[in-house]
């Protein structure tokens, strides 16, 4: 099966005590490519650094929202920085969280513009988290000119529409295995096939059957086998839709 997780972690701690084994699981486990996304710029600067390192990981760089509030002009230039690597290919996790509101929404709001702005400037896709935030979210989609992808979608069919009128592919990850799952397995069901994408969000978000567990990118074959039985197809031609939509988003391989 042939995969490309579009959304990890491994810089993260949880990684800290056999990342080289978790890399080489997702080699044996078939996967073309890993995009170990940012969220802050310790995070940034570890996923470019790792992308620099390991030849079939790339980097997304970007603060998520929960640190939207250290946001300054001077973290921005930073990202700027970073994102010249020849190996970073998206502005991201960046984004809106009404959930946690671990940072002011107006805060979160300027965070998000700023880099989005900044994905624009640099022709770069951006990774965009999204949640108890559709509306804003896809507000300021609207008025933004490019492309990306709704990671770890959750806003079922009813908002389906809209994210795809605005060009943007959705990210699938490992809560459509839960037996409870059903809006998001039709969701996954209804994606047009070139805007779909397949990620772990590792080390969180595990599928089943390892749920409960720290997630990494050899288990991205379950999230494909559920979207292939959502889609009535072979998780093979999943996979490979999946892996050709990540190819093109990103500029990879």
């Amino acid at each position: 099966m042939r995969l490309i997780d579009t959304h990890a972690h491994l810089d993260f701690s949880h990684f800290d005590t056999d990342r080289e084994a978790v890399i080489a699981r997702a080699r044996e486990a078939g996967l073309l490519a890993i995009l170990n996304v940012g969220a802050d710029l310790p995070s940034s600067r570890a996923a470019v650094a790792l992308a620099e390192r390991v030849d079939f990981v790339y980097a997304a760089v970007g603060v998520h929202p929960h640190d939207a509030r250290m946001v300054t002009s001077a973290t921005i230039e930073e990202l700027r920085a970073l994102a010249q690597h020849e190996k970073v290919v998206a502005i991201g996790e960046i984004g809106l969280d009404y959930y946690r509101d671990r940072s002011p929404r107006p805060a979160q709001r300027r965070a998000f513009a700023s880099q989005l702005a900044l994905a624009a400037e640099l022709n770069l896709p951006v990774v965009v988290h999204s949640r108890e935030a559709h509306d804003d979210v896809l507000a300021a989609l609207s008025g933004w000119n490019g492309q990306g992808v709704l990671h770890a979608y959750a806003a079922g069919l009813e908002r389906l529409d809209e994210v795809l009128a605005l060009g943007f592919a959705i990210g699938v990850a490992g809560p459509v295995t839960f037996t409870n799952a059903r809006r998001l397995r039709a969701a996954a069901a209804t994606v047009p096939p070139e805007r779909l994408l397949l990620e772990t969000d590792c080390p969180f978000l595990t599928p089943e059957p390892y749920r409960g567990r720290r997630n990494e990118p050899a288990y991205l074959r379950y999230v494909a086998e559920a979207v292939a039985h959502a889609r009535g197809e072979t998780a093979e031609k999943v996979a490979q839709m999946a892996a050709d939509n990540a190819m093109r988003l990103f500029g990879i391989l």
